[in-house]
């Protein structure tokens, strides 16, 4: 009985295809140890919860402080959003693509508007980076952001007066952007900043408040009286109506309690009352930094780096 061979080309084919296969296989893997590695190395994007991140202890407290409140009134102002982020080096990637890459992460600007703007600082390889969102391309072209870095901030840095070099840099972008016509900002959001940072005057006065109006309406009534005074207040101020009747239930309990006087006589004379709305309290002004976040914004590479 005659035996049939398969044909000579067929072996080659297969073998071919075999040896592309384990080549391929081998690739692969490569870039996948690559990118494991690449990633094990690179610098990792801080959570955004302030407007102004210093990972390098270079700001005080007090200049982070003005940074920040200056950041937050543009925004409210105009909605548009900027951020700061000073760290120690960007190594092993380029400044310019940690940059994207943070802002990518953060989001900053109004989703759909994409009017955010981030400011990189790595103090150790002496180089910063303004990038910009797609919405604002326009307002600060590459080449003006280029003059911002290279004209505004590197003299300051050269000088360490970092917080100078910031300072105006922000001047001058919040400047532009100003002169720009953007759908104006979310109101009910300002609204609640607001009433979020009178809320500490709004709860003094109501301490106080309770002793008047139990003197002279008694506990109860007095109560009654003060706790919806102080709620409507809360209310008309923005904080909304669920807000407003939890404080209008707290004003009424300490007006039943005794007002002020009742708060001072279980911490010490003022200290209960001073512990509570110091620092850590609401008079630190930690809740409405605290919140901060990204509106949605998109970036794609614009802006520009420079050294000092």
């Amino acid at each position: 009985m005659m035996k049939l061979h398969k044909p000579f080309g067929l072996d080659r084919l297969k073998r071919g295809t075999n040896a592309m296969l384990l080549c391929a296989l081998v690739f692969l893997g490569t870039q996948v140890a690559h990118a494991a590695d690449k990633a094990a190395t690179e610098v990792a994007v801080p959570a955004l919860v302030n407007r102004v991140t210093d990972l390098t202890n270079i700001l005080s407290a007090e200049q982070q402080a003005s940074l920040e409140a200056k950041l937050q009134q543009f925004e409210q102002q105009k909605g548009s959003q900027i951020a700061i982020l000073l760290l120690p080096s960007t190594q092993p990637e380029d400044i310019a693509q940690y940059a994207l890459r943070v802002a990518e992460a953060w989001k900053l600007g109004r989703k759909k508007v994409d009017d955010g703007i981030l400011i990189v600082v790595a103090k150790n390889d002496r180089k910063s980076r303004i990038e910009v969102g797609y919405g604002l391309e326009g307002v600060v072209p590459d080449a003006i952001a280029k003059r911002i870095v290279a004209e505004v901030m590197a003299p300051h840095f050269k000088q360490g007066d970092f917080y100078g070099g910031l300072d105006s840099a922000t001047d001058k972008l919040i400047s532009l952007v100003n002169g720009e016509t953007l759908p104006p900002p979310d109101q009910s959001q300002a609204g609640s900043d607001q009433w979020q940072n009178l809320l500490p005057a709004s709860l003094f006065g109501g301490l106080i408040l309770a002793g008047v109006m139990r003197a002279i309406f008694g506990n109860f009534l007095g109560g009654v009286i003060n706790g919806g005074l102080i709620g409507v207040a809360v209310w008309v101020l923005g904080g909304g109506l669920i807000v407003a009747l939890v404080l209008a239930l707290v004003a009424f309990f300490v007006t039943m309690m005794g007002g002020l006087g009742a708060v001072n006589g279980r911490g010490g004379r003022g200290g209960g009352f001073g512990g509570g709305f110091g620092s850590g309290g609401f008079g630190s002004g930690s809740s409405s930094s605290g919140s901060f976040g990204g509106g949605g914004g998109g970036f794609g590479g614009g802006g520009a780096s420079g050294d000092w």
